[in-house]
């Protein structure tokens, strides 16, 4: 009787567990990708964008807006790098990701919603898409879910013939990428568009491509002018992140004051500006 017991247990525990194993997902399979840490990139003035933006329509979604403010930088410089309109990127991070702020974007930094395929070789997750539990490429830093949107585009020959419009030549690209086959939506390109004419993306596409270059050569010199300063300074270099509020608490000086001294009528900085400090 104490075998047979034995046996009926044994059975037992054998059934629960192939009934946990049917249950359990992989978060984190095949090897992980070491990614190197984000370069730091100056502004492509969307601040100043945003500001305008706003300004002709007070009804825009903040979520886009701030997502515009984030990445706009990332999508200019890949450009650059891979000959894809800016405003095409930005226009499908925002859409694919819901302005960075749905699941898959949240939980693995995916922005363009890349699936994983036979050669990925990084962490993924698994989420419904166009099938329940489909897999994902997870990303540690978003900049690099944008480098993996260049390599996929410009890396399959399906895409190949959307290098032919150029990077002024967003509405091509948005109606090519449909026909490539990149999203089943009939209303892909439509999407895109509305995206890039409402929030005037197409703007960031006629950044040229030594901006970069110049733009940190100038914040270097405004570092090392700033850096150079003994003591209490007179003045002060702006340099990028700056407010008038942090400079304000930073050299015990009242906004209003840093305002009259530099007869400032708003609280917008520009990067480079000299600020007097004491008069």
């Amino acid at each position: 009787m104490s075998l047979r017991i034995l046996f009926i247990v044994l059975f037992s525990l054998l059934l629960s567990s192939c009934g946990t194993k049917k249950t359990v997902v992989r978060t984190s399979p095949r090897n992980v990708v070491v990614e190197p840490k984000p370069q730091k990139l100056p502004s492509v003035n969307q601040a100043k964008h945003i500001r305008k933006l706003q300004r002709s329509n007070e009804r825009l979604n903040t979520d886009v807006l701030k997502y515009i403010r984030t990445y706009a930088p990332i999508a200019v410089h890949e450009m650059h790098a891979s000959k894809i309109p800016a405003s095409i990127t930005l226009a499908q991070g925002i859409l694919e990701s819901g302005s960075g702020k749905s699941l898959l974007a949240r939980k693995s930094n995916n922005h363009f919603g890349i699936k994983c395929h036979k050669n990925w070789q990084g962490e993924s997750v698994y989420h419904d898409d166009d099938e329940k539990g489909e897999c994902f490429r997870k990303y540690t830093y978003v900049e690099t879910s944008y480098k993996d949107h260049s390599a996929f585009l410009t890396q399959r020959r399906r895409y190949a013939f959307l290098f032919d419009y150029g990077t002024k030549d967003y509405k091509k690209w948005a109606k090519g990428l449909r026909k490539a086959g990149y999203a089943t939506d009939k209303k892909y390109p439509q999407k895109l568009l509305k995206l890039i004419n409402t929030y005037k993306l197409y703007e960031f596409d006629s950044f040229k491509k030594g901006y970069f270059k110049t733009a940190m050569s100038v914040e270097e010199k405004v570092d090392e002018k700033n850096q150079s300063i003994k003591g209490t300074p007179k003045t002060y270099i702006v340099k990028k992140g700056d407010t008038l509020y942090a400079i304000s608490k930073r050299f015990d000086i009242s906004v209003a004051d840093l305002k009259e001294r530099n007869d400032l009528k708003n609280n917008d900085l520009e990067i480079g500006k000299e600020l007097i400090l004491e008069q």
